[in-house]
């Protein structure tokens, strides 16, 4: 069995790959290694879910397994990602697991676990579960029998289930705890792609004063992220000129990251977020070691803003998970992705993107300038970015055709810029990204990679 855990947990196409037996075994083993300690209490496990239609299968195929080794499971419903991060550390269950693909298409479907301190789990932690999974089911096939050698608790002591339905407004009353800054005044265009954030961010703006125009704010479970949200925010770029709002947000499935629109229709994504955020916290010295973390494919203005101001940047290797713990190790409270992910560590363990929306509101209030002003502290390198569809990852860093064509594109960029290529944790795609000080190069060079792990990958 290849490895179970992506970057961003299990996922796979539901009831194809990410089947409701896998979901079961997931539950029952997951709970086996993760509710090990005995505190004498029933264990509890909070279980969230996005807007996808095959999210309630895996709930109840999931909630099975806790059940069937005595584990106690809440369910929370429909809430975002870092809303089960927070309540579970928040109501100090002893596990929280969401089920959602965040930004992929409504067929796929994912499962990820956060331990009871809101933290995703370790890669040591996912390698323990899926060694159990495979032990107990040795030939690939997941069996339902009492065989496996675990609890199986009888009468009073099988699993209980409790339907909260508090969940979504102990988070709103948390998020709106973060920031004291009145919103009266601003009006924002919220793009919630029928995701888990439908009923938080239009809810959260209007409380706080702001005029709030909400779009794609109807999931029937079918139209998760289609044509809409943070992967594809033209609409919302259009609704902030023809309301002429004064910042747009769009968020992703699961609404554990936003992308930002200045009132001129111009997209702000993370590494601008990073920089506004990032410098307002350290003009007011509450940026940890003058540092924030970003990863490898945030923009080198990036680091250039920062520096210019007199503090600077972590990088670390794609993906939240690692800014994450760059950001533990070395005791920042910023950090985040060009895609939206971004961690304010004073607030909440994971990237959350309500709350980011909020702590970038907050500025553009404080400083009394308007966004696409603000977003002129960053001056972005020419940067490419092209997801080069494959039909098999594997082995891809050692084709001696593609080694040597990015070897080339790296000696062209010389010191003045770099090039950057990474197979993709969720989906079948090889990223290439190059950024330099000449546009015309640096399409140049990505071009000429992805046409050549296109031919030796490709279909």
């Amino acid at each position: 069995m290849t490895r179970l855990f992506g970057t961003d947990g299990v996922r796979g196409v539901a009831n194809q790959e990410l089947t409701p037996e896998l979901a079961y075994a997931l539950g029952r083993y997951g709970a086996s290694v993760l509710l090990k300690e005995d505190t004498g209490t029933r264990p509890q496990v909070l279980v969230g879910r996005d807007t996808r239609i095959s999210g309630q299968m895996l709930e109840a195929a999931l909630t099975a397994g806790l059940t069937s080794v005595g584990a106690d499971v809440i369910q929370a419903g429909i809430l975002p990602t870092p809303a089960v991060a927070y309540l579970t550390r928040a109501w100090q269950v002893d596990a929280g697991v969401m089920i959602s693909a965040s930004h992929n298409p409504v067929a796929d479907n994912g499962i990820k676990f956060f331990s009871r301190d809101g933290f995703k789990l370790l890669d040591s932690i996912e390698d323990e579960i899926q060694t159990v999974i495979e032990s107990k089911a040795p030939s690939g096939k997941l069996s339902l029998l009492p065989t496996d050698g675990l609890p199986r608790p009888v009468g009073k002591d099988v699993g209980r289930v409790q339907v909260r339905t508090d969940c979504l407004d102990t988070y709103v009353d948390f998020l709106k705890s973060t920031v004291t800054t009145d919103l009266s005044g601003i009006r924002v265009v919220v793009d919630c792609g029928h995701g888990a954030a439908h009923k938080v961010t239009p809810r959260i703006l209007r409380e706080l004063g702001a005029t709030v125009i909400s779009l794609y704010d109807e999931p029937d479970g079918t139209n998760i992220n289609v044509g809409c949200g943070s992967t594809h925010p033209q609409a919302a770029q259009a609704a902030v000129k023809e309301h002429k709002a004064d910042i747009g947000l769009a968020h992703d499935g699961d609404a554990d990251r936003v992308i930002a629109i200045d009132e001129q229709g111009n997209i702000i994504d993370g590494d601008y977020i990073l920089v506004i955020c990032g410098l307002h916290l350290l003009k007011q010295e509450r940026l940890h070691h003058n540092r924030m973390a970003v990863t490898v494919y945030s923009n080198l203005g990036v680091r250039a803003a920062l520096q210019a101001a007199g503090g600077d940047v972590v990088v670390t290797a794609n993906g939240d998970r690692y800014v994450l713990e760059a950001m533990q190790n070395q005791g920042l409270n910023l950090g985040g992705e060009q895609s939206g992910h971004i961690i304010f560590l004073d607030h909440n363990t994971t990237g959350d993107g309500v709350l980011t929306a909020l702590q970038l509101l907050s500025v553009v209030k404080e400083r009394g300038l308007s966004l696409s002003v603000l977003a002129k502290q960053l001056e972005k390198y020419p940067q490419v970015l092209r997801n080069v569809p494959v039909t098999d990852k594997r082995g891809w860093e050692e084709n001696p055709r593609i080694k040597e064509a990015i070897a080339s594109a790296t000696e062209l960029l010389g010191d003045q810029g770099r090039i950057f290529v990474r197979a993709s944790g969720t989906e079948p795609v090889i990223r290439v990204m190059a950024e330099g000080p000449s546009p015309d190069i640096v399409g140049q060079v990505v071009s000429k990679v992805a046409k050549t792990i296109q031919a030796e990958l490709g279909e």
